[in-house]
């Protein structure tokens, strides 16, 4: 009995020492696991979501992934099933933690999701700024800024080249962010002192070469050296909080490169915009000196320039192709050009190159008279500004709507109006009753002739007009002139003149006295001209003719071919590189390009 008693205390003892044991095992193993799936899915800190990318990291993920697999048949399935089924509560307890708290009014940290800029959502068939997927805001936000530049680098994006130099670039840019984590730690000098020669290396390179042909021999087995290092850094336990900061201050350095490069590429495509191209200037040099070397053209059809019976068209261009084009489609659809008579108002410069080039070409009957308006002597008080040819104005309009709409709903829209040059119609044609103004950018496609029989109303002026901008959203502009908010504005390329009843209402010196009153300077010719003509325009019907062919990729072939006259209005015009491909073909097919003073100035190469 006694031996009996003694047995039963030491089995218990025996039993509860084995549970603690199979207790510790077990915990081993799940803090191993633990430790594990920790690895595996990178310790991240709550709030980021990290963005995938090819990296050395990607091995040792692979690694960790294996060791996983191997180890996974050792473990029991039902210590798997009942960690994942709590990581699954922890998760969803956590969603609703985070729901909750959102209904409370408790700030919740925004997580931050890196996502590239990506243009293939840009919708290339509309022409603007259209987005596909969704909502590209810095599209919106470009075009507003810089207007039509924005939509012809869309349109003119190449692919990318020299993916050697942006790979070393990336490098570098990683290689920066690091070191000085890694330069703090002691036991690291090496790797520290192998990634400071890294970047001087990296460093001199990009300094040498612009291009992938630039870069020394060699080079690849340089950058996989470079990027050994860079996984070597990636792997050394560092503080996360140093690499943050620093990439933060490269990212903001880049930033600031990227908008300096974008307003300096804004600046040199308004300077191709504005600059003559060499082949033009030759070629007006080319003309001048051959006029002062033939004294034979000094006869001039001059009974016809001032008969009212006749068609009087008048340009105002220092352009000798755009004047050339202009009339060489108007007559071509003529259906008969003997009534046609062109003046042509051009500045000193250019006065004798466009002289001579219309005299020795012929616009099948059709006469062409070419004005200096600089020695022109009008009866006008402010001479000052009348000395000088002032073309059609251009003016970029931008409409941001309210905060609540996406900013691919902006608008912006370009206008062309007249300039000051436009109201000494009346003193230079004295004998004449109308004309019909047209811009140096317009081609026409039909015949015109049915201008000449529009009742206008006792309007004195016919045009298109442009109801989505009206002159109440310009009041910033026109100070305390009291006009109607409502009235649509209207623009130039086609303008029918009624001469006598401008001279009647006094057109001329109503605009003379608004520009003296115009607070903006800048913008006094664009707003007195809106001012002058409020309720006095005829308005044309639209078919008359289309307009944005210098600045919107979205213009149907159907609506071009119903249009009487294309006007290549914005900056991308057809005479120049910049202009938009689809629509030069138009004003192309009415260059001579047979001339010899063309080709040997190689304007139509």
């Amino acid at each position: 009995m006694k031996g009996g008693g003694g047995v039963g205390p030491a089995k218990r003892r025996w039993r509860g020492l084995a549970f603690g044991v199979l207790f510790l095992v077990v915990l081993s193993m799940l803090v191993h696991l633990g430790f594990l799936l920790g690895l595996h899915n990178g310790f991240h800190s709550p709030g980021f979501v990290p963005l995938p990318h090819n990296s050395p990291s990607g091995d040792r993920t692979r690694h960790v992934d294996n060791l996983v697999r191997k180890l996974g048949p050792t473990l029991p399935k039902d210590i798997l099933k009942h960690i994942v089924h709590e990581a699954k509560n922890e998760t969803s307890s956590t969603n609703a933690t985070r729901k909750s708290q959102k209904k409370k009014g408790i700030p919740i940290p925004p997580q931050v999701v890196l996502q590239p800029l990506s243009n293939k959502n840009i919708s290339k068939d509309s022409g603007k700024a259209g987005i596909k997927g969704g909502i590209d805001v810095s599209v919106g936000l470009c075009e507003l800024k810089y207007g039509s530049y924005c939509i012809w680098k869309e349109e003119n994006r190449e692919d990318m080249k020299d993916s050697t130099m942006k790979k070393l670039k990336d490098q570098l840019f990683v290689a920066r962010a690091y070191f000085p984590s890694v330069a703090k730690m002691p036991a690291q000098n090496k790797l520290s002192r192998e990634l400071k020669l890294n970047i001087q290396e990296l460093e001199r390179v990009l300094s040498e070469s612009t291009t992938d042909a630039d870069l020394p021999p060699g080079i690849q087995k340089k950058s996989e050296r470079i990027e050994a290092t860079i996984a070597r850094a990636k792997s050394v336990t560092a503080d996360c909080n140093n690499v943050d900061k620093k990439l933060r201050q490269i990212f903001d350095l880049t930033e600031d490169e990227a908008n300096f490069h974008m307003k300096q590429s804004a600046f040199l495509y308004q300077l191709a915009v504005q600059t003559m191209p060499k082949s033009h200037h030759c070629l007006y040099m080319r003309l001048t000196v051959e006029y002062f070397k033939d004294d034979s053209f000094n006869k001039e059809l001059t009974e016809k320039f001032y008969d009212p019976t006749l068609q009087h068209y008048v340009i105002f261009s220092s352009n000798v192709i755009a004047s050339s084009v202009v009339i060489n489609s108007t007559v071509m659809h003529a259906k008969d050009s003997t009534n046609q008579v062109f003046h042509v108002l051009t500045d000193g410069q250019n006065y004798y190159a466009m002289k001579y080039w219309f005299l020795r070409n012929t616009f099948k009957d059709a006469v062409v008279q070419v004005l200096n308006i600089e020695q022109l002597i009008l009866d006008y008080s402010d001479k000052t500004t009348l000395s000088h040819l002032n073309s059609p104005l251009e003016f970029r309009v931008s409409f941001h709507n309210s905060g609540k709409t996406p900013a691919m709903h902006n608008r912006t829209q370009y206008i062309s109006i007249f300039s000051h040059s436009h109201y000494l119609l009346p003193g230079v044609f004295k004998h004449l009753e109308k004309v019909v103004v047209l811009d140096d950018d317009v081609v026409v496609r039909q015949d015109l002739s049915t201008l000449w029989k529009l009742n206008m109303g006792q309007k004195p002026m016919g045009a298109v007009q442009i109801c989505s901008v009206r002159l109440g959203q310009l009041k910033s502009y026109l100070g305390k002139s009291s006009f109607n908010e409502n009235s649509c504005s209207w623009m130039s390329g086609l303008n029918v003149i009624d001469l006598v009843r401008w001279r009647e209402l006094g057109i001329s010196e109503t605009y003379w006295e608004l520009v003296k009153k115009v607070s903006v300077k800048e913008e006094s010719s664009v707003l007195a001209s809106m001012l002058t003509f409020q309720d006095l325009i005829y308005a044309l019907d639209s078919e008359w003719i289309i307009s944005g062919l210098g600045h919107d990729y979205g213009i149907s072939i159907q609506s071009i071919k119903k249009a009487s006259v294309l006007h290549y209005n914005g900056n991308m015009k057809p005479w120049l590189e910049l202009g938009i491909p689809k629509y030069k073909v138009y004003w192309k097919k009415f260059l001579n390009r047979e001339n010899h003073f063309l080709n040997e100035c190689n304007v139509n190469p």
